[in-house]
């Protein structure tokens, strides 16, 4: 079993979901945790519960959307357990809408909880990790990372804490702070307002199954892995490949319109890549993939 006793971990969006499972999970490997929410009854239903198993818990309902609020989560945690050894950037929002219909007021609001939560919440972090010899981040991202539809703006916030957590991998392995991201899918509210995310996760497939991948890259059991994306939704488990630089490559001294435009039709049409999570083919390459019959 992992043990994470003597560790101090902070788990935000802990009041109800994923966030609940997290830190259920992580309380019950041994961790101290300070359970953040905005729901402040959500937040304390849940450590009361991990309390009454005898985990130490602590609440905090600080909103991760102001940099100073996140940093008061952080500092909740030095302050009632002495350091910050772990931190699950989980607090998220999401809805569907088609693009010409999406208001700019709510994709900020999106924003602000999705990736400046994670951003403020992990700076703050791992500057306290920092200080003491390192520790484990572990942000909440999503497969809607690699575009998804009705989901534009949600797939946008993902995909910048995808690319997030490769950067802070890249700056923080010197100072022994892992950083790796989890994709998750499981029976939450986020999925019940979904009609096609239910059709894909059956109610079995329940946040406690997704909350041990957590455990363990926050343990000192995943030492040495870091800068993963790992998606998880139940039964299967795998690594998502990561954004690369697709050859051939041309070369020449000056690139214009015409010469790209010969690239394109000589040599890249057969290179095009499948977009979206559902692999969606660019219709050049179906087109030339099944060319006319005379």
């Amino acid at each position: 079993m992992t043990s994470l006793d003597g560790k101090a971990v902070v788990v935000t969006g802990a009041g109800r979901g994923l966030g609940e499972a997290f830190a259920v999970e992580l309380g019950r490997a041994g961790a101290m945790v300070v359970v953040n929410d905005v729901d402040a009854d959500a937040a304390r239903r849940v450590a009361d519960a991990m309390r009454a198993e005898g985990h130490p818990a602590v609440v905090s309902t600080h909103t991760v959307t102001d940099a100073e609020a996140a940093q008061a989560i952080v500092d909740l945690c030095v302050e009632r357990f002495g350091r910050v050894d772990g931190l699950v950037n989980n607090a998220g929002i999401h809805y569907e809408v088609l693009p010409w219909d999406d208001d700019p007021d709510r994709a900020r609001e999106l924003i602000e909880v999705n990736l400046l939560g994670t951003l403020y919440t992990g700076l703050a972090a791992l500057r306290a990790m920092k200080d003491t010899g390192g520790g484990s981040i572990v942000n909440i991202s999503s497969g809607a990372s690699l575009g998804q539809r009705t989901l534009a703006t949600y797939s946008a916030s993902k995909g910048a804490v995808a690319s997030l957590t490769y950067s802070w991998a890249l700056d923080l392995e010197a100072v022994g702070i892992r950083v790796n991201a989890v994709c998750p899918l499981a029976h939450t509210r986020m999925v019940w307002s979904s009609e096609r995310a239910l059709r894909k996760c059956p109610p079995d497939r329940t946040p406690d199954r997704i909350a041990p991948l957590v455990v363990f890259l926050i343990s000192d059991r995943s030492a040495g892995i870091t800068g993963q994306m790992i998606r998880c939704n139940g039964p299967q488990l795998h690594l998502v490949g990561q954004p690369y630089l697709k050859f051939p490559i041309l070369e020449r001294d000056i690139w214009d319109a015409d010469t790209v435009d010969r690239a394109f039709t000589e040599v890249f049409q057969a290179h095009l890549e499948p977009y979206g999570l559902e692999k969606r083919m660019p219709p050049r390459l179906r087109d030339w993939l099944t060319p006319a019959t005379a």
